[in-house]
């Protein structure tokens, strides 16, 4: 088997690198809000386990590559993410749901809506990690990026609905197995190290994002 070859390698350059990891590493948490010394509460053969475990394996060779080699590194534990360009069905809770308001169409929400997330505006989360790879040298992270105010499920359909002016109605199906019951970020070092914290509320982003989805149509 041919060994790949590359030329540009962080390591041959010396420069910096980013590993884009999630708030999935801390499974279904039994700590809330969750910090970045949390372990973590992950099912590792459950149907979830590829994406949690491969970003965990991730964050873990990054350690092993700075240990051995030095090489210069920046880990962000990236929690939802949403704004203007998602895909229509890239599977995400914000675009599914104004893909079914604006179609009129039932919004699926899984479980009772009780489940939470905390999501950030797409613009606040680059503002992050630009912050994070300017970041002293010596700070590694991995470091919560995410904006630290909790919405259930349910109340982002609501709103999303209301926004939208639809006549969707909201259906409810079972809960997939390994769902998180509650996701929220301690921004705390972000706060500390990079000056950084989310300001655009969550009903602002969401008018911005509706309006990318109309202009799809």
């Amino acid at each position: 088997m041919a060994r790949s070859t590359c030329s540009g390698s962080p390591k041959r350059l010396k420069i910096k690198i980013l590993q884009a990891s999630t708030s999935e590493v801390y499974g279904d948490p039994t700590i809330h809000p969750q910090p970045e010394t949390y372990w973590g509460n992950t099912n590792c053969i459950g149907v979830r386990s590829c994406y949690d475990e491969g970003k965990r394996c991730a964050e873990t060779l990054f350690f092993d590559y700075l240990r051995q080699h030095n090489l210069k590194i920046k880990v962000a534990r990236i929690f939802n993410t949403y704004g203007p360009r998602m895909l229509p069905n890239d599977g995400r809770v914000i675009s599914n749901f104004i893909v079914q308001a604006l179609k009129g169409e039932d919004i699926t929400v899984y479980g009772d809506g009780s489940q939470t997330r905390s999501f950030c505006y797409v613009d606040e989360m680059i503002d992050g990690l630009i912050k994070l790879m300017n970041s002293p040298e010596d700070f590694t992270g991995p470091v919560n990026l995410g904006n630290p105010v909790e919405f259930s499920i349910l109340q982002i359909a609501e709103k999303i609905i209301e926004l939208t002016n639809s006549k969707s109605k909201i259906i409810f199906k079972e809960l997939p197995s390994d769902d998180p019951r509650q996701r929220q970020p301690d921004i705390t070092l972000a706060r500390k190290v990079l000056n950084w914290e989310p300001t655009i509320h969550l009903e602002d982003g969401l008018q911005k994002t509706i309006k990318y989805f109309r202009e799809l149509q």
